[in-house]
């Protein structure tokens, strides 16, 4: 049987430029761009599917055009799609450039998820993974908690990504703590700012790979096309395979351009 994971965060509409040259103020700069589904909880949802789990992605969408097209495209890939509809559908316009990227975030209702909107059976899962961007506002950041309260009670593991060094403040150190997630993926700054949990972490270090349970795994050499993505794509290999598949399957996500397979 499949292993079966849900997500809980964002779904949102990603537009990636990849930059032929630097940015130019003032003047036009040659690009080529990709527009599709996106956010942490819907990549991660799409690379699983893409290697053979049952996968769900439980997010507040906006009933608006945007939504409609994202929501439309994560089930053509096989993802089940769930929540309650929001007013505006979040975008993310990624900037990815010498195998770097920058982003700008309009998140929309995706924070406004509520933990009543939440149906028991959508956490009916092996693996719920949280996106460490719900637990940087509220009142999404009580969802998270309900989401996982309910995975556990069908036995369920709980998985954190911190996203973002960034997000870590006084409000999210509390909220991660007491989520007591079993696993978490960090980059090494992360962890560094998120001390205090007692849980298995997956350090990842960029062009040298991922350290797990104190063994380094070293990346997958591949030339790098953009890195959008690439964290949900080695956290949903490392669900289904451990840490070498999850390592090959970011290896997959830098080598195109877009987040999802």
């Amino acid at each position: 049987m499949a292993i079966r994971i849900v997500t809980l965060g964002d779904l949102l509409l990603d537009v990636i430029v990849r930059l032929e040259q630097p940015l130019v103020p003032g003047d036009d700069t040659i690009g080529v761009t990709h527009m599709g589904a996106g956010g942490q909880a819907a990549n991660v949802a799409a690379w699983a599917v893409e290697l053979g789990a049952e996968a769900r992605v439980v997010a507040k969408v906006g009933d608006d055009v945007a939504g409609h097209f994202v929501a439309q495209e994560l089930r053509g890939r096989g993802v089940d799609v769930r929540g309650p509809a929001g007013r505006r559908t979040g975008i993310v316009v990624s900037l990815a450039s010498a195998g770097d990227r920058t982003m700008a975030s309009d998140r929309g209702s995706a924070p406004d998820l509520e933990p009543d909107e939440l149906e028991a059976v959508w956490f009916e899962c092996d693996v719920l993974h949280i996106s460490g961007y719900a637990l940087a506002r509220a009142p999404i950041a009580a969802a998270a908690d309900r989401g996982a309260e309910l995975a556990r009670g069908y036995g369920a593991t709980v998985s954190l990504d911190l996203s973002a060094v960034s997000l870590v403040d006084a409000a999210y150190r509390s909220r991660a703590v007491a989520l007591s997630p079993d696993l978490v993926f960090a980059t090494e700054r992360e962890r560094e700012a998120l001390p205090g949990i007692d849980a298995r972490w997956v350090v990842k270090r960029g062009a040298e790979g991922i350290e797990v349970d104190g063994t380094e795994w070293p990346a997958v050499d591949v030339g790098v096309v953009d890195t959008t993505g690439a964290g949900d794509a080695l956290a949903a290999g490392f669900f289904v395979g451990g840490p070498e598949l999850g390592l090959e399957t970011a290896a997959r996500c830098v080598a195109q351009l877009g987040s999802m397979p």
